[in-house]
């Protein structure tokens, strides 16, 4: 799948849902409980999480790959983890704002 910046995807398997705000050059399969997530509507019957993929996703925070050519937003919890062809994205740490006096 070519994915776009805003691009907006379900979980098949979960409530899970992101956005992409980084996307990478080539097509690469974007998965959320091992499942492959779908744009538009979910599926109206979900199969299971896989167990290597049972992480969750929590609203708000953004998950990237190792090498940094995607990063996703999740818009909507869910059970499952997100993964790049195979590869479980990492949640982005939080960077502290400076204080101001």
């Amino acid at each position: 799948m070519q994915l776009k910046t805003g691009s907006r995807l379900k979980s098949a398997v979960c409530d899970g849902e992101v956005m992409v705000v980084k996307a990478p050059a080539g097509a690469m399969e974007l998965t959320c409980g091992g499942v492959p997530m779908v744009e538009g509507a979910a599926p109206a019957e979900r199969g299971a999480v896989h167990p290597d993929h049972a992480i969750g996703i929590r609203i708000g925070k953004r998950y990237v790959s190792e090498d940094g050519e995607l990063e996703v937003l999740c818009v909507k919890a869910g059970d499952g983890g997100i993964a790049a062809n195979g590869q479980l994205l990492l949640q982005k740490d939080t960077r502290q704002l400076p204080k101001t006096d």
